[in-house]
């Protein structure tokens, strides 16, 4: 019986020694750097992917790491349950501990796109097509279609979405970026509405999205913003043409190759403002903060016309006979 004692003493001992073995083992591993491909790996966590299947990600992006191993040490502490889907980052040192404690916080990684005052939405979907972090969803899609999804009432997306940097986790799809865009505009365009001045010749949030994407294309000077805004304001509220060239280009579309001609003035499309009264019939370009500032806030002056100086600044008017005095000076060179 003593002996029999012994045995199952030694027994106990044997599989304690191989349990702390074991364990000691696990606690390395985990602590333990893992090999990488790369000093730097992104991977995706899918929605609905169990641990073997992050695991399997994981090995397809260049991380190698135990399965079994990994996925004992989940359940083991529990962070199996927390984990999250989106796109993670490893970094060579980490450990397999490290890792799942990252995606259990998820810690993911961000990416950024900047979409620039005065782009077009043409524009705009090309960086988007380019960026390699965003998903193509959109392939095929009309513009109508986009809009119906977006919720919008409008029928042309041009200046429907806010130039700003949107930050968005790689894998995050075209149509996500441009949701994000295009209600930043809305509650832009809505709170700049209602804080207006009060007598515009303006008769909808619209209407002041088209004037201030005019004021984008025609001045990049911050301080002259609100006075272009103020020669159009005049001439609007006198039934007079609005005369510029940026709605010009903007209806020759693929025609214009750098330069406006006569011809070009006279040639009528909807957004030709040297043939048709008032506003076009939709924005040119995506405008910013302070342009859409400037069309509700426009400064108030008795100029009507400007001209480009060729420095970035304009040569303002009060009449035309002043007007073709500044044209002759900084456009035709006379003195």
């Amino acid at each position: 019986m003593k002996k029999f004692s012994i045995i199952v003493l030694s027994l106990v001992l044997a599989v304690a020694m191989v349990g702390a073995g074991l364990s000691a083992y696990a606690w390395h591993w985990s602590q333990k750097s893992v090999d990488m491909d790369a000093e730097r790996i992104q991977y995706t966590v899918v929605p609905g992917s169990g641990l073997r299947g992050i695991v399997h990600a994981m090995q397809q992006a260049g991380i190698d790491i135990h399965p079994d191993a990994f996925v004992g040490l989940a359940r083991l502490t529990g962070l199996d349950k927390q984990i999250k889907a989106g796109a993670y980052e490893a970094q060579r040192g980490d450990s397999p501990q490290r890792l799942l404690e990252r995606m259990a916080r998820g810690e993911m990684v961000q990416s950024r796109l900047t979409l620039v005052e005065g782009w077009t939405y043409q524009r705009i979907r090309q960086a988007l097509r380019e960026s390699p972090n965003i998903q193509q969803t959109l392939q095929g899609v009309s513009d109508k279609e986009l809009l119906k999804r977006l919720g919008s009432e409008h029928t042309h997306p041009e200046g429907l979405f806010l130039p700003d940097t949107y930050v968005f986790v790689p894998g995050t799809s075209d149509f996500d970026v441009l949701r994000q865009a295009y209600q930043a505009q809305q509650q832009l365009l809505q709170k700049a509405w209602e804080e207006r001045n009060p007598d515009l010749p303006l008769k909808t949030p619209y209407e002041a999205l088209i004037l201030a994407s005019i004021i984008e294309k025609e001045t990049g000077m911050t301080d002259e913003r609100a006075r272009v805004s103020g020669v159009f304001v005049n001439r609007l509220k006198r039934g007079m043409l609005l005369q510029t060239d940026p709605t010009v280009i903007y209806g020759m579309g693929d025609r214009y190759q750098g330069r406006i001609r006569k011809r070009d003035l006279q040639t009528d499309t909807p957004w030709n403002t040297y043939t048709r009264a008032g506003l076009p019939p939709t924005p040119i370009a995506s405008p910013g903060r302070a342009s859409l500032h400037a069309a509700l806030h426009p400064e108030e002056h008795a100029y009507y016309y400007f001209v480009a100086r060729g420095d970035g600044s304009s040569a303002f008017s009060t009449n035309l006979r002043e007007h073709n005095r500044a044209v002759a000076k900084y456009i035709l060179g006379r003195k």
